[in-house]
Parts: structure tokens; C-alpha cells; sequence
């Protein structure tokens, strides 16, 4: 167990050192990561958030960059992203967060977050977001339902809210064999693929996905250009 230990990190600094990543061994590392549910447990000031720690870390370089006035989610689920982004934008001491979900729970409560129990995709709403969104520089994430129908609603409805230079963040574009949960069906990493076709003002960030060789969010770092 030690040597096969000893190799697979041997390999990784290889790849690394040389520019080189060996994809399987990312991928089924990221089988093992994903299967092991441990991700769940993941908590922000004792709530949970639901994120790959190292997506976590990306989030925190993103919205440091390009300091946003404005974040809106989808997918509140108990609160911990939606508060672990309202620090950082206390860190910076600038911007909001308007996070959407269509059950009402007891979300954590912080002076920069304004919850909104709402269908993420209600016309009604985005009518309101997009008054919210006047004049501001708008940053993304969409991570409620994660059917491909639903995600691709979502992004061709608040694509329109995100400002240049500032990005789409869609969740979990992993599941349905990219390479975890294969059995999904058609997801996020489907919608994104469909939503491309036609939108051309979105580009996916490599970069940012790649950074800390796995992602959730693979192909969902989409920077409006």
C-alpha cells in the first residue's frame, strides 16, 4: 500500500513538474473523493456548504479578482456558500448576496444576504433581479436543480444578469460520468454544452477549472466576455 502511496504521488508531481497530468489517475481520485460523500460534511462557521474545499478556494480567488457589487444563487440548500461568500465580500467591504431557493428553511443571517424563496427560473423574478442588477458588476452561481432542462433555463435566463468580465459559475457539471455519478442522466454538463452552441459571450476558464487538478464544476467556469 506504501509503494503504490509513493507512486501515485510520484506521478502527480510528475504531471505537475512537467506540465503533464495523468487524467485517469485525477479522475478516479476524484471517483473515490465523490463516492466517499465526504464533501457533504464540508461547513462554513458550522454550516454546511456542500463544495469541494478546492472549489471553495477558487470561489475566494474569483470574487477577491473581480470584486463583484453583486452575487446572485441559486440553490441556497442550508446557507453555508451563501454565507461563505457574504465573508468574503465583507473582506473586500463591498457587495451583496441574493440567494434563491424554493424551500424555506432557518438560513443563517448575515446584513449582506437577502434570501428569496422563489422558483429560480419565475419570470417574476428575474424581472426583480434584473432591476437589482442596474448598474452593478454581477457574478452568478447556479446550483439548484441540476436536471439539464432546468440548468439550461437557468443559464439562458441569468446569463443575462452576469456583467462582463464577471462569471456564470454552474455546479456540479461532474455528475453524469465526468467523470462521477454516471448514472445521473443528462445535467449541467450538458446544458453548458448546449447553452455554448448558441451563446457566445460566455468562455469557459480551463485555467480556474484546472488549477487544483479536479473540480465539481467541470466546464462551469464560463467568464462573460
Amino acid at each position: 500500500m506504501k509503494d503504490k502511496t509513493k507512486d501515485f504521488v510520484k506521478r502527480i508531481l510528475f504531471g505537475i513538474k512537467n506540465k503533464f497530468i495523468d487524467k485517469d489517475i485525477i479522475n478516479e481520485f476524484h471517483k473515490t473523493y465523490y463516492n466517499s460523500n465526504v464533501w457533504q460534511f464540508t461547513e462554513w462557521e458550522g454550516i454546511k456548504v456542500y463544495k469541494y474545499p478546492s472549489d471553495l478556494m477558487l470561489y475566494q480567488e474569483i470574487i477577491f479578482k473581480n470584486k463583484p457589487d453583486l452575487i446572485i444563487e441559486t440553490g441556497t440548500l442550508y446557507g453555508g456558500s451563501a454565507l461563505y461568500m457574504a465573508r468574503l465580500l465583507d473582506i473586500i467591504g463591498n457587495g451583496r448576496v441574493i440567494s434563491i431557493d424554493n424551500i424555506k428553511r432557518d438560513f443563517p443571517s448575515h446584513p449582506r444576504i437577502e434570501y428569496i424563496n422563489s422558483n429560480s427560473v419565475d419570470i417574476s423574478l428575474i424581472e426583480k433581479l434584473k432591476k437589482e442588477c442596474e448598474e452593478k458588476k454581477v457574478m452568478v452561481v447556479l446550483d439548484s436543480n441540476h436536471q439539464k432542462e432546468h440548468v439550461l433555463k437557468e443559464m439562458e435566463l441569468y446569463s443575462e444578469l452576469v456583467s462582463n468580465g464577471q462569471y456564470m459559475i454552474v455546479e456540479d457539471g461532474c455528475i453524469n460520468g465526468h467523470p462521477v455519478c454516471p448514472s445521473f442522466g443528462e445535467g449541467p454538463y450538458e446544458a453548458i454544452i448546449q447553452f455554448l452552441k448558441t451563446d457566445k459571450t460566455f468562455k469557459i476558464d480551463k485555467r480556474i477549472e484546472t488549477k487544483f487538478l479536479f473540480t465539481a464544476n467541470v466546464n462551469g467556469f464560463l467568464k462573460k466576455i
